[in-house]
């Protein structure tokens, strides 16, 4: 497991506007591989399911290394507040999609494989 704490920054929004709201962090120097994880969240104490991403975001021209979380069934506004995401296990390697849909598809299914582990 790796655990990495932080501050939520503010992104682009495109998470939200596809239906996945992330909780965006800078991840710096963390010994930890691109990709796709189930991870665990904590807020205030309180634990939830939540699928991340590190990376650098290929299919929207990203260019910073973040940490990327969706929080399954929180909808609560954590913007300047610090959070700590586990990352439980590798679920798959980040990829750059030939559209907006296909990258919506994917993580539509990557939801559902993370939702039934």
């Amino acid at each position: 497991m790796i655990v990495i704490e932080g501050e939520v920054i503010h992104g682009q929004q495109l998470g939200r506007r596809i239906g996945f709201p992330t909780a965006n962090m800078e991840i710096g120097n963390v010994d930890v591989e691109n990709g796709v994880y189930m991870s665990r969240v904590i807020i205030d104490g309180n634990q939830y399911r939540g699928m991340s991403n590190v990376g650098v975001r290929p299919s929207v021209d990203g260019k910073r290394r973040l940490l990327e979380t969706f929080i399954f069934g929180f909808g609560g506004d954590i913007y300047g507040r610090r959070i700590r995401v586990e990352l439980l296990c590798k679920v798959r390697d980040e990829k750059k999609f030939e559209s907006i849909g296909a990258l919506k598809s994917q993580l539509e299914r990557d939801s559902e494989q993370i939702r039934s582990l």
